[in-house]
């Protein structure tokens, strides 16, 4: 199967005002930073933690600890696929009585979210877990719902949501990509 970009969902500005209000809209949610901790999931949400962090600092004055999960031995899909590529998770906080903001790109079946948490219970007991998304594209198969969310795009089961990050990708855009195959649409 292949994919061909459909349309610019967001550019790198658009996202600078996503990540603006998402920041804003926890610390009202949090009543401030005190007690807040972000936690990426490998592999974009990882720099989308860091730039809301760092977000959260320039309006707050204040460092919120910043994690990162990799969610490869929490999937429910290792029979399917037996040998995940492990990165490492790295939470250098303590979760227990913490407002825990799981950060990802892309919320779509909800499996990755569920992974996620399950893991983070691991670590300790978070006052709360709350869930950031820069782009909500639909489809969930388990009751799973961002409390804060950049876009909100329904998509159809053949497309894809792209998102480019800088660290990652060298450019900050987001595609609505389509399933193409045999070069013809279809």
């Amino acid at each position: 199967m292949e994919y061909k970009i459909k349309s610019v969902l967001m550019t790198d500005t658009d996202m600078q005002r996503a990540l603006l209000r998402i920041a804003h809209e926890i610390l009202e949610r949090n009543k401030g930073s005190s007690n807040i901790a972000l936690v990426g999931i490998r592999k974009r949400g990882v720099p989308l933690a860091r730039r809301l962090a760092k977000v959260i600092l320039e309006i707050e004055g204040r460092e919120v600890p910043v994690g990162v999960l990799d969610i490869s031995f929490y999937r429910d899909d290792l029979r399917i696929h037996p040998h995940p590529v492990v990165q490492g998770t790295h939470i250098p906080f303590n979760v227990n009585e913490k407002d825990v903001v799981l950060v990802d790109d892309v919320l779509f079946t909800g499996r990755t979210i569920r992974a996620a948490m399950d893991e983070l219970i691991d670590f300790g007991r978070p006052s709360s877990i709350q869930l950031a998304i820069l782009v909500d594209r639909g489809h969930r198969e388990l009751p799973i719902r961002p409390e804060y969310v950049g876009k909100n795009v329904p998509t159809s089961r053949r497309e894809k949501v792209k998102v480019n990050l800088v660290e990652e990708d060298g450019e900050d855009k987001v595609y609505i990509m389509e399933v193409w195959d045999n070069g013809s649409k279809s």
